[in-house]
């Protein structure tokens, strides 16, 4: 009995070394699908524009009376502590309303939350089908229209997108207390 404890312990402490050892398995490993849509300049960003680049992306629009405010608080928030930190990083605002939000709103409505537009992209010019199998494919996210309102139903999260294109975290966009994850997240892409 008193081997078969000692083995038993044994077995237990190689699991957990072996587990220390180990680095953390990212569950994001999804390749973003090449685009081009047009930011609140008018001016057209791409994918291959973000090539060489780590960015945040999320999804939001103009009329949102639900989660939009508050997702976008947030990446405002975290541009100012990443611009604190000295860290370099685009943001990348995809409108899910895209019939309604040309580059005027998308820019009237940043400009609320007082964003930097030397690295803060709200993108539209594609229509709704588009941008939801866009958000699918590249992000494994969905979003439907709201029959019963004019709302938009879409996910709250903050995506950081690796040099590659590479979709590598997701973090939760209606809380403040990511931003340290995300700078560190951001700190180790750029080392790579």
């Amino acid at each position: 009995m008193k081997r078969f404890l000692l083995l038993s312990i044994l077995c237990l402490l190689t699991v957990v070394v072996a587990a220390c050892g180990k680095e953390k398995q990212n569950p994001y490993n999804i390749q973003v699908q090449p685009f081009t849509y047009v930011d609140q300049e008018g001016q057209a960003l791409s994918l291959e524009d973000l090539k060489n680049k780590v960015w945040v992306a999320d999804f939001i629009f103009t009329y949102c009376t639900t989660v939009c405010p508050t997702m976008t608080m947030n990446m405002a928030n975290l541009q100012k502590k990443l611009k604190a930190a000295g860290v370099d990083a685009e943001l990348v605002s995809f409108s899910v309303d895209p019939e309604r939000d040309d580059p005027a709103a998308l820019k009237s409505y940043l400009s609320k939350f007082d964003a930097d537009f030397t690295n803060w992209h709200a993108l539209t010019g594609y229509t709704f089908e588009e941008i939801k199998t866009f958000v699918l494919k590249s992000f494994k996210s969905t979003i439907n229209k709201d029959t019963a309102t004019d709302q938009v139903i879409h996910g709250t999260a903050f995506y950081l997108v690796d040099q590659s294109g590479t979709v590598v975290a997701k973090y939760d966009g209606m809380t403040d207390s990511t931003y340290d994850d995300i700078i560190n997240d951001i700190k180790i892409l750029a080392k790579q």
